[in-house]
């Protein structure tokens, strides 16, 4: 039996701003994204069968104070946390609710107000990145935070910054390298009314500031208050209301959880290196697609280092140069020099959980 169609019909965002810097709360966040998301749609909240809210700093049933502001319809309204995958695991649980004959409509919703840097909220209960954080020192980082970092957020960077070293070892890869996924990143900025930091960042200035080498600041992804939503529907439901002209279909989806070689003695899988790769081969396995059916990419990027390897992880391993070795203006080139308007559009973004 093949699988129902779910397909996007509206998006919406916020702009997202630096923590503190502006006097609104989730709920107003939240409300703002899917008001956006339903006005591109074209449909009104009456329509939608479910939702499903993700967030990582609030309180348990902050989605359902923040989707009030829509409407009381009696609806079910599903909160996900699961760090940075977490606005993918509500598009994936939509996804799911609109493949199951259940929904026809479903709101997918993510907000976000953060702190200045990552925090933890809860200090008299075990960590669930401890087993990573602590496996990490067992192959000999040192436990020291990183000068003006607290505990979590140094953790944090240090995966990604001895797994790009690990990576440079391994394949060669290069600083500049890392510096260029930053430019082009920073580059496209300008261009974003919704991005948090509208600047285009030198060369030079990127690869100043090191925080822990191979990672600079200009490198690393801001923290930021902010939201977005997605309305996922049925294909029934995309005729009824005549949404197709703006309709994308999602094609596959797969989300992976810590394998075993998460803990193999390679700091890249404690990052989720293989995670990433499995959620790809997954993808492409479940849609019959190849890396070659891809027009663009995009890559989670919470450092620049992260990015460089997963553009790698998506083709051969080691095959960085081919990917990164562009015209650093040259917007367009995202992946293997194509110039050509994508003939397809498939957002490849790697899920990655942590908790052992």
């Amino acid at each position: 039996m093949s699988k129902r169609k779910t397909l996007v019909v509206g998006v919406g965002l916020t702009k997202f701003v630096k923590p503190h810097s502006k006097n609104w709360d989730y709920p107003e966040i939240g409300l703002e994204a899917a008001r956006n998301a339903l006005e591109d749609a074209g449909i009104n909240y009456q329509l939608v069968d479910a939702v499903v809210v993700s967030h990582v700093y609030g309180e348990s049933t902050s989605g359902q104070k923040a989707v009030y502001g829509l409407g009381l319809t009696g609806i079910p309204i599903f909160n996900t946390n699961n760090n940075c995958s977490s606005a993918s695991c509500a598009l994936m649980l939509s996804k799911i609710l609109v493949q199951s004959g259940d929904y026809k409509c479903v709101l997918a919703l993510g907000f976000e107000k953060m702190d200045r840097g990552l925090t933890v909220k809860w200090n008299d209960r075990l960590h669930p990145s401890q087993a990573h954080f602590d496996y990490m020192r067992k192959l000999g980082v040192s436990a020291e935070n990183i000068p003006s970092l607290e505990s979590f957020t140094s953790d944090v960077l240090k995966v990604y910054a001895y797994g790009a070293r690990e990576h440079a070892k391994k394949y060669g890869t290069t600083k500049e390298q890392h510096a260029k996924i930053a430019y082009k990143n920073h580059y496209q900025s300008q261009y974003n009314p919704k991005a948090c930091l509208q600047k285009v960042f030198s060369m030079q200035s990127i690869m100043s500031q090191v925080i822990c080498a191979p990672i600079t600041l200009a490198m690393c992804a801001l923290t930021a208050d902010g939201g977005a939503a997605a309305v996922i529907c049925s294909e029934d439901f995309m005729d009824k209301y005549n949404l197709k002209s703006k309709a994308v279909e999602i094609i596959s989806q797969k989300m992976v959880t810590d394998l075993p070689s998460s803990f193999n003695g390679s700091l890249l899988s404690i990052g989720g290196y293989d995670m990433a790769k499995k959620a790809a081969q997954d993808c492409f396995a479940d849609s019959g697609l190849s890396i070659h059916d891809i027009d663009i990419i995009e890559l989670h990027d919470c450092f620049a280092c992260n990015e460089v390897v997963n553009y790698v992880n998506l083709v051969v391993d080691g095959m960085l140069t081919l990917m990164v070795d562009w015209n650093l203006k040259d917007i367009l080139l995202v992946l293997l020099g194509w110039h050509s308007v994508p003939r397809l559009l498939i957002s490849s973004e790697e899920m990655l959980v942590y908790g052992k």
